[in-house]
């Protein structure tokens, strides 16, 4: 499915293959420059089901044992980063809201999340969900 796509899943405009997919397919080293090209990814990689990806850019002191990404009749409708904050250079939070739509109703999730940079590496470490 990601071949297919030309416009960005996680909102820039940019053509997928000069934006977000130039992470998802590379080797750890080419990752996410920031942390909030790193959030854009992983938007874009739920998206695309590319599991993988978000389960290899999730720090593994806080990657769950499984992560859900089944759930039949969602669909994603947009991304729109609120903030981003670089606490130091390798702490950063970004603040967005994810749309989307479950069984036809429409969804909002709010997520101040967190990320460390490890080894060059920018990693997602958890957020915080306003319901």
């Amino acid at each position: 499915m990601a071949d297919a796509i030309k416009t960005c899943p996680c909102g820039t405009g940019k053509p997928y293959v000069s934006c977000c997919g130039q992470w998802h397919g590379g080797p750890a080293y080419l990752r996410a420059p920031t942390a909030e090209a790193l959030m854009r990814s992983r938007y874009s990689a739920y998206v695309l089901d590319l599991v993988d990806y978000v389960r290899d850019t999730w720090h593994p002191d806080t990657r769950p044992p499984h992560i859900d990404h089944t759930r039949p009749g969602l669909k994603w409708l947009g991304l729109d980063v609120k903030r981003h904050v670089v606490q130091d250079d390798d702490h950063a939070q970004v603040e967005f809201v994810a749309r989307s739509r479950l069984q036809g109703k429409g969804q909002r999730m709010h997520e101040v999340s967190r990320f460390v940079r490890e080894n060059g590496i920018w990693l997602y470490v958890d957020g915080q969900v306003d319901q």
